[in-house]
């Protein structure tokens, strides 16, 4: 089960509330705590979309750069030995390690996906 929605390349994650009988959401990726609710998925999707346009509008209101929800960079510390040894898979593929683990990447999310 996908329990995320996107919009504006903003990510929401969206929840039921059995506190509050209904749907619950929230911005994920970001500093910024952004949450909205709403009782149908239809409009779960509308106030969403209403949410993240109304986040963007007041940044630019108040001069701010919005939140990126994510910079396409990520840093991992990795042993040496694994480091090797992917090193030598994306080679022994003839790919850069970058591109191979991408692609690895892709293939572990579209299996849960």
């Amino acid at each position: 089960m996908n329990n995320a929605i996107t919009y504006k390349g903003y990510t929401a994650i969206v929840g039921f509330s059995a506190e509050d009988d209904c749907l619950v959401g929230h911005l994920a990726g970001i500093n910024d705590v952004i949450g909205f609710h709403a009782d149908s998925v239809e409009e779960i999707r509308k106030v969403f979309h209403e949410t993240v346009d109304d986040y963007l509008a007041t940044c630019a209101k108040i001069g701010r750069a919005p939140n990126k929800p994510y910079s396409g960079k990520v840093t991992l510390r990795l042993p040496p030995e694994l480091h090797a040894q992917l090193a030598v898979q994306a080679e022994a593929n003839g790919s850069s390690l970058n591109n191979w683990m991408v692609a690895a990447l892709n293939r572990v999310v579209e299996q849960h996906a």
